[in-house]
């Protein structure tokens, strides 16, 4: 120790400190008689010293002795003696204080030091002084005391390892109760049990959860399962409630029970021996599942190692029980409202789908993952006169027994307006002015197709519904341009229920896909993303309807955020054996419809780049525009576009309008400043022939456009 190197400022936190120094004491040798208040400081297990720094002259009691663990003959009264006592690192930081308090002008230095002692163990110890000044603040002497402060700095040890063990403890109930908040279903509370997190918040290795049905509890739950032969020994996957097992006792008893060793375990509980031997558990407790007066079930947590359940423990086990119980309990009302309402709904859809002949069909209906709520989703098949079907797929607005009973008496309406034999668009018309008349403020978004799956026409009406998909027989995804009108409801009291009626041609191999939002539509997400998804589904799916229903179900419905009600219903058209499937594109113009042309010479140019006929696409296209514009201004209807790529013998697009009018249309020789009579000379100078067909109700106006070998390959 330097010079001036007395005990000092440092603590065991690496600090220094000051405190209140302690009142001056008379020096005193280890030998001499000992003052009252050095008997004072001896019955506190504190030794005095008193240092002269003008002689560097070290006076220390036999209690201060042996706090350096020095006998009285082995201290020369020279502080480099105690220095050498002192372990290196801590010498110098004491050093460093003492220098600093008396430069500084300090009154007192304190600070704790570890000391070395004859057998090379160390302990802790503490010191603190005052600093005696002359007239001109110079020091002379500083005097104070000095304990051993093992016990103290254990103490405080144990009190910090108890407070960090206590914040563990709330930490863990603060997480399990949030997790169990998120928990809506029985088997998500099962999770949040089982997982490696639920584990350790417990603080246990195994875990075992059973409720009580009757008379009896069924384990729901366990992270370790026995063996096979041990489980078809003694299968405890049901028990009585009156088996002296543990979690029965639980039941009965409600009351928790902690057992600390294996042979306590098994003496209370033989059953449990083979268990305990097979799965090495040694310690368990078993806690009661109880919430407002009932009492659900039990849990029991397994530890491999022996243990002494500590009140802290048995704290923190109850109240994570007590958390399980609560979310339990609202687990179990979950599940019953959800099963309520999964039954009411599923009563209201069709309990049978007719087979129908030329084609497949599947159907699904995902209830809301919220469960307390019923959805008014709903799909409809509905057999037609010669061999057509209708397919309904419809959303009625709300979630709520309400709406699943609008749901209920629409889909009987419009299956009775579908069944009399009225147009796709007149039997919605006639559905919204029902819905209208049940004073009610609800409305309802609805598709209607009528199907004839031995033409493959398909006859849709669309009110505030999704458009639907077709899947090719190539793979290639589309979603048609359909039409529509206001949501069923709102359309009649607006007087807007004249819904427009749209033609789409369905091909031998192709899908139709029908669904509502529930499908697509994610909280926080654009609906875009959510139809993209779809189309990946709808692509990389298997052609079976069912099996694509199930992989629909797989891949879009079962991903994160699919909470609300969704159905969907798919129609594929059957290809007959050994048969040519023919790329055919139909399309319906509207008389009425300002934007018609535009959406079939985008559906053209679709259809033409998935055949590979683009170079020629600049040429067709102008040869329909001119026929389509011919039918819409000399007829009363509107014009029904046909594009087909024929390959009997020499391969080439074959493009027909048909018209409701009988009336011919004739080639003219139009003047230099006529306005007028040139589409038919453009049709016959792009077209390598053409002609007119007399239909029973109008004509056909057709021409072909011969593809180049290179050019003519369907697209993927």
């Amino acid at each position: 120790m330097a010079n001036h190197a007395a005990p000092g400022g440092y603590d065991p936190q690496g600090s220094s400190t000051a405190s209140v120094g302690a009142t001056p004491l008379t020096a005193v040798h280890g030998n001499g008689e000992p003052t009252a208040a050095n008997d004072r400081l001896a019955l506190n297990g504190m030794g005095s010293f008193d240092w002269n720094l003008d002689t560097d002259a070290f006076q220390l009691d036999e209690i201060g002795l042996e706090v350096f663990d020095l006998h009285s003959d082995e201290f020369d009264g020279r502080p480099t003696t105690l220095a050498a006592r002192i372990l290196q690192d801590d010498r110098a930081r004491l050093d460093t204080t003492v220098s600093l308090a008396l430069q500084a002008g300090d009154l007192t230095v304190a600070a704790y030091f570890r000391v070395t002692c004859r057998d090379g163990s160390l302990r802790w110890a503490h010191t603190q002084g005052r600093i005696l000044r002359d007239e001109q603040t110079n020091p002379y002497r500083i005097v104070g005391i000095i304990r051993n402060a093992d016990e103290e700095l254990a103490h405080a040890e144990g009190m910090r390892a108890l407070t960090a063990d206590r914040r563990r403890q709330t930490d863990s109930v603060r997480a399990t109760t949030e997790a169990l908040a998120r928990a809506l279903t029985v088997q998500d509370v099962i999770s949040v049990l089982t997982d490696t997190e639920g584990l350790r918040r417990f603080g246990a290795d195994g875990l075992a959860l059973g409720l009580v049905e009757g008379s009896t509890i069924r384990l729901v739950a366990a992270t370790e399962t026995p063996s096979p032969e041990l489980k078809a020994l003694d299968d405890l996957s049901f028990s009585k409630v009156d088996d002296q097992l543990p979690l029965a006792e639980a039941i009965r008893s409600r009351r928790p029970r902690f057992i600390g060793d294996r042979e306590t375990l098994c003496a209370r509980y033989p059953r449990l021996r083979p268990y305990a031997d097979e799965m090495g558990i040694n310690a368990g407790a078993f806690l009661p599942l109880a919430a407002q007066a009932r009492t659900l079930g039990a849990l029991g947590l397994y530890y491999r190692d022996t243990r002494r359940f500590s009140t802290e423990d048995r704290n923190i086990c109850i109240a994570l029980s007590s958390a399980v119980a609560q979310s339990l309990q609202r687990a179990v009302l979950f599940d019953q409202e959800r099963e309520f309402a999964t039954t009411l709904q599923n009563t209201m859809l069709p309990r049978r789908i007719p087979e129908i002949s030329g084609g497949e069909v599947a159907v699904r209906y995902r209830a809301s993952r919220t469960g307390r709520e019923v959805g008014g989703d709903w799909y409809d098949v509905v057999p037609l006169p010669r061999s057509r079907v209708g397919l309904v797929v419809g959303d009625v607005e709300g979630h709520d027994s309400h709406a699943a009973a609008i749901m209920g008496q629409l889909r009987i309406a419009l299956r009775a307006y579908a069944a009399e034999g009225h147009t796709p668009s007149t039997a919605l018309a006639r559905a919204s002015r029902f819905l209208a008349e049940l004073d009610t403020e609800r409305s309802a978004t609805c598709i209607y197709v009528e199907a004839d799956l031995e033409t493959g026409t398909l006859r849709l009406v669309r009110a505030g519904h999704l458009e639907p998909l077709v899947r090719h027989g190539s793979g290639r995804i589309s979603w048609p341009s359909v039409r529509g009108g206001l949501p069923l409801g709102v359309a009649t009291m607006l007087g807007q229920d004249d819904y427009p009626e749209s033609r789409l041609d369905l091909n031998p191999d192709d899908t139709l896909l029908l669904c509502t939002d529930g499908l697509v539509e994610r909280p926080g997400q654009d609906i875009s993303d959510g139809l993209q998804a779809l189309a990946g589904a709808m692509r990389s799916g298997p052609a079976d309807t069912e099996k694509l229903a199930e992989h629909l179900c797989r891949e879009v419905l079962g991903q994160p955020g699919a909470e609300d009600d969704a159905a969907f219903l798919l129609l594929r058209r059957a290809a007959a054996p050994g048969e040519q499937v023919p790329l055919r594109m139909i399309q319906h113009i509207h008389q009425a419809d300002p934007e018609g042309l535009v959406e079939a010479r985008t559906t053209l140019r679709q259809a033409l780049a998935a055949w590979g006929a683009s170079p020629l696409s600049a040429d067709i296209e102008l040869a329909a525009d001119e026929l389509i514009t011919n039918a819409l201004l000399h007829t009363d209807g509107g014009a029904m576009l046909t594009v087909e790529l024929l390959t009997n013998g020499r391969q080439r697009v074959r493009l027909e309008i048909q018209d409701c009018s009988s009336e011919w249309p004739r080639r003219r020789v139009p003047g230099e400043t006529a306005t007028s009579g040139r589409g038919l000379l453009l049709v016959d100078a792009l077209a390598g022939r053409w002609g007119v067909d007399p239909l029973g109700t109008g004509k056909s106006v057709w021409c072909e456009f011969p593809l180049a070998e290179a050019a003519a390959r369907p697209g993927p």
